[in-house]
């Protein structure tokens, strides 16, 4: 199995002999080696896995795109055989019919591994709000997770399956992509069956997908895409495929500058604006955006009637076993009771008036560019203020399902701490393809290849050694001093300096061993997560292991400024 077991890589290794049943020991060797209680709340026993690994047809990609791919599923979501409990042990159920969605994804070949933690009945951004051990952060576990699909999230990143499955309701399948450096593709609404799914809000829930790769990500939505006639809220959406490459003349829109929002994090607002460049380099020249609207919009949600949806989703456990509730769940969902059904009807005429507005941008760009959140949380401002932190996650995401759009959630440029500071993608209903494409292309700028080169000094990545000559400015984390330069970054065809990068032929039964519990890192947008073998490894981005185990900044000795890849 490859450290990141991303699809191409599966399939090039199974057309090469594999055993997919070595696949799925590998699997849960990781989960062990991990050490994560707080991950899976269910697994299918490892035997039960490898004997559906064993049961796959002869290896045919075409006719099952997901042939022999591990994968796992936010435990909201229902498999039958296995409970459901929605982050709520009083609450859990065993269904006794498997989601449709993921019905599809078995039925093209992969193989499911368990169902992850999530913030109690997907209530929260940060993945903290459960009973059960919190999943650890897969870069900083001082950091929050991410929710509420932070088990999936953080499988992905740890490169356990190669996609998990989230939901979506606020920024779900978005936020936890982003603390964790992975992809997290949230679809049109209605473009995957939600039946199966425990609601959140019903009328702005979709199933998501998290991944190494966006063509991971979009190749897993592309199975479960399909109108199904049981689920109410489905919908016959048109979503053409991935264009080849960036439609000419693409029109791309960034947040003004009264819109930017970073809770004064200096590190998060130079990472974005240097993302903004690399965009703007493949696109052209960005149009400024208002968000004032979508901000408006986006207070509706909890600020409004729409949290008595969330208590409409869970009527029968408020009302009558309250007690079994996470603390911070209940007095999040108990806000319900202060709206009548005016207030819901007046939310309703607000929202419309709100999106005429909000949709008007779409005659001036075709993909609006946001941060996916404006800084990160830590554990411990969680446990002083539950909820305060909670929302700030929410600037970017909150809006975009009650406005119908969808998103696509991409590694961006790194803080200069070494931290990931994501980027997501929006654009009209219908245009997951276009969004793709897009996040397709920023992971193979240049920089990617200089990224790459740094990996094989870990021993994982490919043979080629780096380059004696600097990285080029992409490549390095942006400062955040405001008296440094600017980056002039590279047109998409020029050299980077590093040599491309040749994946080397792995050796599946001569692979070393780790020393150390593996961590996961992300070198580009889209680019697979390659766990680090030994502790002392380096890093692309400049991170070690200080003695506790925790990645540091890794500091230049002459200059005392973070090391840069």
């Amino acid at each position: 199995m490859p450290p990141f077991p991303t699809i191409p890589l599966l399939h090039a290794a199974y057309a090469d002999g594999l055993d997919p049943r070595a696949v799925v020991a590998e699997a849960y060797r990781r989960l062990a080696a991990v050490d994560d209680p707080g991950i899976f709340l269910a697994l299918v026993p490892e035997a039960e896995a490898r004997d559906a690994a064993a049961a796959l047809p002869p290896f045919d990609p075409a006719a099952m795109p997901l042939w022999g791919v591990p994968f796992a599923v936010k435990d909201n979501i229902d498999v039958a055989g296995l409970p459901t409990t929605a982050a709520c042990p009083d609450f859990a159920h065993t269904p006794a019919e498997t989601a449709p969605a993921v019905a599809r994804l078995r039925a093209a070949g992969a193989i499911l591994i368990g169902k992850t933690n999530l913030d109690q009945f997907a209530t929260g951004l940060v993945g903290l709000r459960t009973p059960y051990p919190a999943p650890r952060n897969a870069i900083d576990p001082a950091y929050v997770p991410g929710g509420s699909s932070s088990g999936s999230a953080v499988a992905v990143a740890h490169g356990i399956v190669s996609f998990a499955l989230g939901t979506d309701t606020a920024g779900s399948g978005r936020v936890p992509a982003a603390l964790n450096n992975v992809v997290g593709l949230k679809p049109s609404l209605g473009a995957v069956s939600s039946r199966g799914m425990l609601p959140a809000c019903r009328t702005l829930d979709t199933l998501s997908v998290f991944a190494g790769t966006v063509a991971d990500a979009d190749a897993a939505f592309r199975v479960m895409l399909g109108f199904d006639g049981a689920d109410p809220w489905s919908r016959a959406l048109p979503v053409p495929p991935a264009p080849a490459g960036l439609p000419p003349g693409l029109r791309l829109g960034l947040p003004d500058a009264a819109s930017l929002r970073f809770g004064g994090d200096g590190l998060s607002e130079a990472a974005f604006a240097a993302a903004a460049a690399d965009l703007e380099g493949l696109a052209g020249a960005a149009v400024p955006v208002d968000l004032a609207p979508m901000f408006a919009v986006a207070a509706l949600l909890y600020d409004g009637p729409w949290v008595a949806e969330r208590y409409a989703a869970i009527r029968s456990v408020m009302e009558t076993h309250p007690g079994i509730l996470h603390p911070t769940t209940r007095t999040v969902i108990a806000a319900a009771e202060r709206y009548s059904a005016a207030d819901a009807f007046a939310g309703l005429y607000r929202l419309e008036a709100l999106r005429r507005s909000a949709d008007a941008i779409w005659d001036r760009v075709d993909v609006l560019a946001v941060p996916t959140y404006p800084r990160p949380q830590t554990c411990a401002a969680l446990a002083a203020d539950p909820i305060g932190p909670n929302s700030e996650l929410g600037t970017y995401t909150n809006f975009v399902n009650l406005l119908d759009w969808c998103a696509l959630a991409v590694p961006g440029r790194p803080r200069a701490d070494g931290f990931p500071a994501g980027i997501t993608l929006l654009a009209p209903r219908g245009s997951d393809g276009l969004l793709a494409a897009l996040g397709g292309t920023i992971a193979s700028t240049p920089c990617r290849a200089a990224r790459r080169s740094a990996r094989a000094r870990s021993g994982w990545g490919p043979a080629k050694a780096p380059p004696s000559r600097p990285r080029c400015g992409p490549c390095r984390p942006p400062r955040s001093d405001a008296s440094s330069p600017p980056f002039r970054r590279r047109s998409a065809s020029a050299p980077c300096g590093s040599p491309t990068a040749r994946r080397r032929r792995v050796s599946w039964s001569s692979r070393p061993a780790s020393t150390g519990p593996p961590r996961s890192r992300a070198s580009a947008v889209g680019a697979p997560i390659w766990p680090i073998a030994r502790p002392r490894s380096p890093h692309p981005r400049g991170l070690t292991s200080a003695p506790d185990g925790k990645p540091v900044p890794a500091r230049d000795a002459a200059t005392g400024r973070p090391r840069r890849c």
